[in-house]
């Protein structure tokens, strides 16, 4: 199968993968949001960073090393799964110990059973990062929707009846943990892999030197994105933490899923050719400039229409979500020239550059950070669109020692696509004002950016709607 055909399938499945899943839990997710209160999502969201950091431990980038070593062995495979689970338990031992210190800090006594509970997931999740690394080495993105689809169906439906019948954030909590359940089992079944009685020092030792960069670059980011709902929750209102935690998610939504389909998609097949340095440029540039395209637009279009979507959407007790979203948008419209310049690195097996990378950037956003908690959320807010610019120039400055695309290559390559896509928003924003009500500001709006953004993409001929069609065909 050529590369572009390999791409294309990948891509597509990838994206049915994500959006799929993400979309049906989006939807339920939305459904399940009307029925609670911000204070209940507050207290799931209060253990995001513990949940996040062990689970980064848990991983220790292995899954990732499975993916970018060319002769991984069935040894690799199998020490790798027993190192997860064991370290699963370790952690989920000391979030268990902890929990009545975390009930404590956050001065929420519910929170303490909630989190022995929620914890499982740790040791649950451990037992299919294995077969989902195996999938992925495979280009099986397939049967990964298939899995994942059905795990959000079910587990959302769950979750849905629970909160219907007044069960509050225990909804939250089963829905949590069937999703992962069914999940990992379905990941058991389609894998059709079974770990072997040996474990490899190795196979260990090769692996952990290039997964525990990433795990340590990975605990780093995840900290610090974490730190503000941890800040949040302590120092303001629950419901403020409730605010914060959906305008994340409806900010992140876009520009992560669909960043992820990308990565997910050509990272196997770009770690294949990691040493043929000028392919991996010249798609490195087509796929930055293809992420920015489908991106950009979608994220100035959020930001445009934030009001009548919460409306909507989410109801007016959710009001308080608006400007917060407004501001994040603008911040994850970077994503994915952070990604994709961290993604080249990884193909080009210098996890140290990420290391180093990664500290410098969390030296900057935590001085961002702590500058910006006492004049309230909104500027907390601000200051992750600093972030998210400075993060994006000193990532390009380590890329582009593994390859040459600076700085002045990567501006020029997405320059027109973020000038298109500033009009488009600025369009979608202005035509608000000529609707009443909500559902028609939301529906004439996207309608309006639709029209305007691919006028102007065929009147600029923005090669990106041809490049997306032959990956479509492609697939």
């Amino acid at each position: 199968m050529s590369v572009k055909k390999q791409v294309g399938k990948s891509v597509f499945w990838s994206a049915v993968e994500r959006f799929s899943v993400q979309g049906a839990g989006f939807v339920l997710g939305i459904v399940i949001a009307r029925m609670l209160s911000p204070e209940d999502y507050a207290l799931i969201a209060m253990l995001n960073i513990f949940m996040a950091l062990a689970q980064s431990v848990t991983d220790c980038g292995f899954g990732n090393a499975l993916i970018q070593k060319k002769d991984r062995t069935d040894a690799d495979y199998t020490t790798v799964f027993y190192f997860n689970i064991v370290v699963s338990f370790i952690l989920y031992g000391a979030l268990y110990l902890s929990s009545p210190i975390i009930a404590s800090f956050y001065n929420q006594t519910d929170l303490e059973l909630i989190t022995k509970v929620v914890g499982l997931s740790l040791i649950i999740n451990s037992f299919g990062i294995v077969q989902q690394a195996k999938l992925t080495v495979e280009l099986d993105f397939k049967r990964q929707a298939k899995a994942s689809l059905t795990a959000v169906v079910i587990s959302g439906v769950a979750g849905l009846v629970m909160a219907y019948s007044g069960f509050g954030v225990w909804a939250l909590v089963a829905q949590t943990l069937l999703n992962n359940f069914i999940k990992v089992l379905l990941f058991w079944i389609y894998a059709k892999w079974k770990p072997q009685f040996v474990f490899s020092y190795g196979s260990f030792k090769e692996l952990f030197s290039f997964g525990s960069k990433l795990m340590a670059s990975g605990l780093l980011h995840t900290v610090y994105v974490n730190l503000y709902t941890l800040i949040i929750g302590k120092k303001f209102m629950p419901a403020d933490l409730g605010f914060y935690n959906r305008a994340f998610l409806f900010a992140q939504f876009p520009s992560n899923n669909i960043t992820n389909i990308l990565i997910r998609a050509i990272y196997p097949i770009q770690c294949s050719l990691q040493d043929d340095r000028k392919m991996l440029e010249s798609s490195f540039i087509k796929y930055l400039r293809m992420s920015c395209f489908i991106i950009f637009p979608l994220m100035l279009g959020l930001c445009a229409l934030a009001e009548p979507l919460v409306r909507v959407v989410l109801t007016e007790k959710w009001l308080g979500v608006v400007p917060l979203l407004r501001i994040l948008c603008i911040s994850f419209m970077w994503d994915p020239v952070m990604r994709l310049n961290n993604s080249m690195l990884q193909v080009r097996k210098r996890s140290d550059y990420i290391l180093y990378a990664e500290v410098i950037k969390k030296i900057c956003a935590f001085i961002i950070l702590f500058s910006t908690i006492s004049f309230g959320i909104e500027v907390m807010c601000i200051g992750l669109i600093l972030y998210s610019l400075i993060d994006a120039g000193i990532i390009i400055f380590y890329s582009r020692k593994v390859i040459s695309c600076g700085y002045k290559d990567q501006i020029i390559s997405i320059l027109p696509v973020l000038m298109i896509s500033v009009l488009t928003g600025s369009g979608m924003y202005i035509s608000t004002f000529f609707f009443s009500a909500s559902l028609i500001k939301l529906i004439g709006g996207s309608v309006i950016g639709i029209m305007i953004f691919m006028t102007l993409s065929l009147v600029f001929r923005i090669q990106e709607l041809r490049i997306i069609k032959e990956l479509r065909a492609a697939a």
